[in-house]
């Protein structure tokens, strides 16, 4: 699948404000899709930080505590249990998705095409069970969750998603057990069951939906680690990831959420996301001249700035993109690879298997948050391998997949712990070497 289908519209059957799938070969961006139209840019003060309204309150500590492992190279691949007994799926820890779906193929039935290696077999979990028509999820509009589903032959509640990239995923909505050991299972959650899809993983949604797997199995925090890449993309790195309390969080920086009053009408706007207050960019020791609005939402959600773990790249809006460009032009724009684009988005690349020479140049790049909350994303992985002997600066302009927001990618939160405290609605970072964490 396409890494930049996330962003791309979604034939819905419905009008749908929840996330979607996607991660392959090129650029990911995996964030909701509420941006089917844009509307003016305006400033506003209509933004706060305080409890969402939308979503249920949050338990004040997890009820499940797991650590593990995950695979990394343009996403993070965790590997969790599923089913009674367990069965091992590969999932894509997306913060910007609600809907979790695994891939279930019988594997007695035969198919021209074999199923994933990791898909789910339900008829060999006692704890599985499909969701009827007669569902109230099974109805369209519902709030904070306006997922396309049908009624199949079965009288079963089907959904169906559809990219313009021609890329889907179609199955059922079922509830399944999350098993993390003899003594830490989840009650049933909802999810969706795949029988058809162009993707090998399935999706793990962390946002802040009702529908969330975090919201289901009231998980008030989650924190990962995401190592440095390696140098060839088809190599995956091995990061750390902590369901509820992360012993190294001593340290850890955090800045609030902004949220979003209900009824003001935003339709630019994710309200499910994790929204920060970016303030600045810096390269080098140059604070670029960006005016802070365009890091916080307008009067119609424009200039939202979300962390997604989905996204490969950072991507921002045009006039922050702009200056960022204007910058690395002044610096070393006799190397930028004329022509170039990546990802239909990314067009600060460079020829050469030097990289770090040109980093030097350039600088580090800094995102300046409230409270003195910095990423540094030092000089020597400023550029991004993305194949062919190209590198490119991890940064993309929303603006040409349709977007209107600004988002914080993967590639921008290596070597760092990431903290999401759903209880206290803040997000935490602290400085990390990711890869010697895991084993």
């Amino acid at each position: 699948m396409s890494h930049i289908s996330k962003l791309l519209y979604i034939f819905f059957f419905f009008f749908c404000n929840s996330v979607s799938l996607s991660w392959s070969s090129s650029l990911s961006l995996h964030f909701p899709l509420t941006t089917l139209r844009l509307t003016p840019t305006t400033n506003s003060s209509s933004f706060k930080t305080s409890l969402l309204s939308r979503r249920n309150p949050s338990p004040s500590s997890s009820p499940y505590t797991f650590r593990s492992n995950f695979k990394y190279s343009m996403a993070l691949i965790l590997s969790l249990p599923i089913g009674t007994p367990s069965q091992s799926q590969e999932l894509v820890l997306d913060t910007g998705s609600q809907l979790s779906w695994i891939q279930c193929h019988p594997k007695k039935i035969k198919k021209p095409l074999p199923p994933p290696t990791t898909s789910f077999d339900p008829s060999l979990s006692s704890s599985f069970s499909d969701l009827p028509c007669s569902h109230p999820l099974c109805k369209p509009r519902i709030p904070d969750f306006t997922l396309p589903t049908s009624c199949d032959a079965n009288r079963l509640c089907h959904y169906s998603y559809f990219y313009a990239d021609g890329t889907f995923a179609e199955g059922n909505l079922v509830k399944e057990k999350f098993t993390f050991s003899n003594s830490q299972i989840t009650p049933p959650l909802i999810l969706g069951c795949a029988k058809e899809s162009t993707d090998e993983k399935g999706i793990l949604g962390m946002n802040l939906g009702r529908l969330s797997f975090i919201s289901q199995a009231k998980i008030s925090k989650f924190s990962y680690c995401i190592p440095t890449r390696s140098n060839q993309p088809s190599l995956a790195s091995t990061g750390s990831f902590y369901l509820g309390d992360n012993p190294n969080s001593r340290g850890f920086k955090y800045v609030s959420l902004l949220t979003f009053p209900q009824s003001q009408s935003m339709p630019n706007l994710d309200p499910l996301a994790y929204t920060v207050p970016l303030l600045g960019i810096r390269i080098g020791q140059k604070r670029l001249n960006i005016p802070g609005s365009v890091f916080r939402p307008d009067a119609g959600g424009s200039g939202q700035t979300m962390v997604d773990s989905g996204s490969e790249f950072t991507h921002l809006v045009d006039v922050a993109y702009d200056k960022v460009k204007e910058e690395i032009v002044r610096l070393v724009g006799s190397r930028l690879k004329k022509g170039y684009v990546y990802g239909s988005t990314a067009d600060m690349c460079f020829d050469g298997n030097h990289p770090m020479v040109i980093g030097r140049l350039i600088g580090d790049l800094v995102f300046e948050f409230g409270r003195g909350v910095e990423i540094l994303v030092e000089k020597q992985r400023l550029l991004v391998n993305v194949g062919g002997g190209i590198h490119c600066v991890g940064i993309g302009r929303s603006s040409m997949l349709g977007a209107a927001s600004n988002i914080i990618g993967n590639v921008h939160q290596q070597n760092l712990w990431v903290e999401f405290d759903v209880a206290n609605r803040r997000v935490g970072f602290s400085k990390a070497e990711c890869s010697r964490l895991s084993p």
